[in-house]
Parts: structure tokens; C-alpha cells; sequence
């Protein structure tokens, strides 16, 4: 697999489980031989709602909600066979998901 990369990108609503994530990923990685650049913090996704709290009147009466989504991205640079099947029997956090690409 020489001269190709694996970009791995992470979501996940808890920043502690994303870098917990990334953090075996990189260890994986680099125990198995590849080279590792990453992992790269990219833009937080911030949701509002907001909601009103009284069931009839009393506009003023709201609720606002928050829901962030952090991501990070990380890339691995010329990965041997056995840096694919480490990283196909890691087992991450329910909470995160991954999305892999090959190039």
C-alpha cells in the first residue's frame, strides 16, 4: 500500500470520547509502523433551539438548547497490511462515529 493515505474523520457530541478516539487511532498507527499526522481539530458544528416554555402566552418565557458536534480529522501515510487490520479490529466508543476514506 505504499504511497497511499487513509484520512480517518471522528464526530461525536463528547470532545473527551472523540480525543479518546483519536488517541488509540494514533497509537494503532504507529505501533503497526505508519506515520501518523493528526490528529487535526476541525470546526465545532453548534445547534441552538429554542423553545418556548409556556404552553399558551408569555412570549418571553424560552428555553435554549445547545448541541455541539465535534469533529477532528486525522491522516495516515503510507499504511502497511497490518496497520488496515489493527485499525479494522479496534473498538472505539459507542458515542463516536467514523468515517474513513482511502486515496
Amino acid at each position: 500500500m505504499a504511497g497511499q493515505r487513509i484520512r480517518i474523520r471522528l464526530k461525536a457530541f463528547d470532545y473527551r470520547l472523540i480525543d479518546q478516539s483519536a488517541r488509540e487511532i494514533a497509537q494503532t498507527a504507529k505501533r503497526t509502523g505508519a506515520q501518523v499526522i493528526g490528529p487535526i481539530p476541525l470546526p465545532t458544528k453548534k445547534e441552538r433551539f429554542t423553545i418556548l416554555v409556556s404552553p399558551h402566552v408569555n412570549k418571553d418565557a424560552r428555553d435554549q438548547y445547545e448541541l455541539r458536534t465535534h469533529k477532528r480529522m486525522m491522516d495516515i501515510v503510507d499504511p502497511t497490511d497490518k496497520t488496515v487490520d489493527a485499525l479494522m479490529k479496534l473498538d472505539l466508543a459507542a458515542g463516536v462515529d467514523v468515517q474513513i476514506k482511502l486515496s
